[in-house]
């Protein structure tokens, strides 16, 4: 899926933060890394601001959303629908595990 489209879908909003955001200040996220077997799916991709991004980093997604209520909040309303469920599943998973 492509950029622009990622963010068509998600109505030009951070799936972390869930203010709107012009494109060029918009990244594309993996909610499963290509690292650990993610791919460039749709079902795999939000969109996020730069700040956002950077706070999250190279943390795991559910230790970002740990330590960020805000972020964790509008992730799980924001996208849902739009990731894969079983990539929803495992990060809940993970917060249950580690919380």
């Amino acid at each position: 899926m492509r950029r622009e489209e990622v963010f068509a879908r998600d109505a030009y909003r951070c799936v972390y933060c869930g203010q709107p955001f012009p494109a060029e200040e918009l990244t594309v996220d993996h909610v499963q890394p290509r690292v650990r077997g993610g791919d460039n799916s749709g079902g795999n991709v939000v969109t996020a601001c730069g700040g956002c991004n950077a706070l999250k980093g190279h943390r795991r997604l559910s230790e970002f959303l740990r330590a960020e209520p805000t972020a964790h909040h509008h992730f799980f309303r924001l996208a849902a629908g739009k990731v894969h469920t079983r990539h929803l599943r495992a990060v809940e998973e993970e917060l249950r595990k580690r919380g």
